[in-house]
């Protein structure tokens, strides 16, 4: 079977405005996703983890290479989780969702049962700025789930949340996942996030950024964060990165 998600000699180049200097950040990047597959790519600040989500997603064009999502005959709905949850102020939580699902053509009711889904159903008509940063974060999850994405991508989704926090609603991404096989691609600098959440592991080193190591998880879901043999690759990776 063919990948859901194939990314092949990719490259791409940034010239930054005040100094003219380019930087490479891809060059001529291999990446495969599979069909019901969860893939984290782990590395440090400036290894292009959230450029490379811009360029699945469309946000960006490579310079050169190909990036083939869905296959030839279908274009997929993608869902995007990002590292702050970019809702608008001056509409409530189910709106902010509504929007999503309008621009999607689904019907309102998936709106609703998505933030029922986060557990955020009495907060249907509270505003962001009563939300807690959680709150807020679990209204993007509910927003980006609630199109039924056949792709979904998280950018650093819960970097911006303390821990114990971020620790439920990566138990909460966890249940979302298992609702339903789909192509997912999350980034982080987080090893032990990754190796909770992901089917398989990419590490990301360098400039230009390439491939130096990839773990394949074989522990079953649901997770427990506490996993030993989750501790143990997470050490692997850290020393990797380090």
């Amino acid at each position: 079977m063919s990948a859901a998600l194939e990314i092949r000699g990719m490259s791409k180049t940034f010239v930054h405005r005040q100094t003219g200097r380019r930087e490479q950040i891809f060059d001529g990047l291999d990446l495969t996703v599979e069909h019901g597959e969860l893939v984290a790519v782990v590395g440090a600040s400036g290894t292009g983890k959230t450029t490379l989500l811009h360029l699945i997603a469309g946000l960006e064009s490579p310079d050169s290479g190909t990036i083939e999502l869905g296959g030839p005959d279908r274009t997929p709905r993608l869902g995007m989780v990002f590292q702050q949850p970019r809702l608008f102020d001056w509409l409530p939580a189910l709106q902010n969702v509504e929007l999503a699902t309008d621009a999607a053509g689904i019907g309102r009711p998936a709106a609703r049962d998505a933030l029922e889904a986060v557990g955020l159903a009495k907060y249907a008509r509270s505003y962001p700025s009563v939300l807690s940063g959680g709150q807020r974060q679990r209204v993007g999850l509910a927003r980006a789930f609630a199109i039924d994405p056949d792709v979904m991508l998280f950018d650093e989704p819960f970097s911006a949340l303390d821990e114990l926090t971020a620790r439920r609603l990566r138990l909460l991404a966890q249940d979302l996942w298992l609702e339903r096989p789909r192509v997912g691609l999350l980034v982080t600098h987080n090893p032990l996030e990754a190796t909770f959440l992901a089917d398989r592991i990419i590490v990301l080193s360098g400039s230009p950024a390439r491939i130096v190591a990839e773990h394949r998880i074989d522990a079953p879901r649901p997770r427990q964060p506490e996993d030993d043999d989750l501790f143990a690759l997470h050490r692997t990776i850290v020393g990797q990165l380090v």
